[in-house]
């Protein structure tokens, strides 16, 4: 089932966009991806189609690799360039240990304050629609985690970062809260995500070269074989006919194969495992 790409996303559209462009060139109208990036974000995107689309809840990945670079000086309504500036403010060069220090004090586990612009949805409604409409509403917290983060470059206007993240980390706020430690007004002014779990911004197409039609598929089983059991069964139709099995295996989520080929997700339910979804 070759219905994966790995595009390096442009800056300048969004990820909506670059599904709706795609649609003609694969030929499908099923087709979604596996994270959204801003429109003026770049880097490492998932496009899934045709039935690879039904694989989507299982692939929300478990960690991301961005760089990132800070602009000091102005904040904006959006944590980064594509908002309304807000405020403007004379800064001074943190030094460079201090800067190093702060960066260091995000190391691990913590928990953050959900963006504005977020499309999290509260009652029906996504967060960013409630800030267009000047409207106050309980922000969300999530827990994060932090698996690295290093300083890459200092410059005379702010400074660049990278950082691995847990899945639902907002950098852009990641950004927003190293600045309140540090004292300083700022914004993001470039955001790349390098790598998705184990696919990295070096395994990807280009998104120009996609749309003449000069790109690279990739099997869904050997991507959700990175992250979940491969199972090979001789009962095809009873896969296929949703049946539970018993299995020697103590993992939550095991894929199904017969003859090497993606058949189902199960899940683990009790002492057997039962049907979450069919892949055929």
């Amino acid at each position: 089932m070759n219905n994966v790409l790995y595009i390096n996303k442009p800056k300048g559209i969004t990820s909506f966009d670059i599904c709706f462009k795609l649609r003609k060139v694969l030929g499908t109208k099923r087709i979604g991806h596996t994270g959204t990036l801003d429109p003026n974000a770049t880097g490492v995107m998932i496009i899934l189609y045709d039935n690879a689309t039904k694989a989507n809840q299982f692939l929300v990945s478990d960690t991301k690799k961005y760089t990132t670079r800070v602009l000091f000086g102005i904040e904006t309504d959006t944590l980064d360039l594509d908002g309304n500036i807000i405020k403007k403010s004379e800064y001074t060069l943190p030094d460079i240990n201090t800067l190093k220090d702060v960066l260091n004090s995000f190391m691990g586990e913590s928990r953050q304050e959900v963006p504005m612009t977020s499309a999290i949805k509260i009652n029906g409604k996504k967060l960013y629609q409630y800030q267009l409409e000047g409207k106050e509403v309980e922000i969300p917290v999530r827990d994060i985690n932090v698996y690295q983060i290093d300083l890459i470059e200092m410059y005379e206007d702010g400074f660049s970062f990278s950082c691995t993240v847990s899945s639902g980390t907002y950098v852009r706020a990641l950004v927003r809260d190293i600045l309140k430690k540090l004292d300083l007004a700022g914004t993001v002014m470039e955001l790349r995500r390098d790598m998705i779990d184990s696919i990295s911004i070096d395994d990807c197409d280009e998104l120009e070269d996609v749309l003449n039609g000069n790109y690279h598929t990739h099997d869904l089983l050997e991507l959700l074989s990175l992250r979940y059991k491969k199972i090979e069964t001789d009962n095809e139709a009873d896969i296929k006919n949703g049946k539970k099995i018993k299995l020697d295996c103590d993992d939550e989520m095991v894929i199904i194969t017969h003859d090497n080929k993606l058949l189902a997700v199960y899940g683990k339910d009790n002492d057997t495992y039962r049907c979450i979804r069919g892949m055929w």
